[in-house]
């Protein structure tokens, strides 16, 4: 028997539901960390077959740096104004707002690397970039856990950054 405060606990790592925490608990012997990696396993299977839907609900997070001379613009995708409206969702885009502010990124990811690029693509591309705050993940974990999260498709759709005098 799995006890009530362990489900709550994977659950707020998770946001999976309760009897899929539950179920998760029962099968990884109450080891919460097996569980949350299989729950985010099927999260990811989950997404990655929804990887082809149409991503056409989303937000465009903006942000500015501290003096004003920085600036990016994100805009990022999902399927449901549901999921849009999300704190996780409005997090995520936040902070690859500040990723882009900070890291200068070029492209979104290596498929739009010209034939003549020259730098590596963790240098220009912002899906493959260490994250700002935790360089032990890239940007594309940080998408992908929020995909498996919500159990929706969410992509980055465009990405701009502002510098003065730049």
């Amino acid at each position: 028997m799995v006890s009530t405060d362990l489900i709550r606990t994977l659950r707020e790592r998770t946001g999976a539901g309760i009897m899929d925490s539950k179920r998760a608990l029962e099968a990884a012997g109450g080891d919460i960390d097996k569980a949350e990696s299989s729950l985010r396993e099927k999260g990811l299977a989950k997404a990655a077959s929804k990887s082809d839907r149409a991503t056409a609900e989303g937000v465009i997070e903006s942000y500015i740096h501290t003096g004003n001379r920085i600036g990016a613009m994100v805009e990022l995708n999902c399927e449901t104004d549901f999921v849009a409206r999300t704190e996780e969702f409005k997090g995520l885009a936040h902070n690859l707002a500040m990723q882009v502010a900070a890291m200068a990124p070029l492209y979104v990811d290596e498929s739009e690397l010209p034939a003549d690029e020259t730098r590596q693509p963790e240098e220009v591309c912002l899906l493959s970039q260490a994250f700002i705050r935790d360089p032990s993940k890239t940007i594309n974990d940080l998408v992908m856990d929020v995909r498996a999260r919500v159990g929706e498709n969410v992509k980055i759709s465009r990405i701009t950054r502002f510098g003065l005098g730049e």
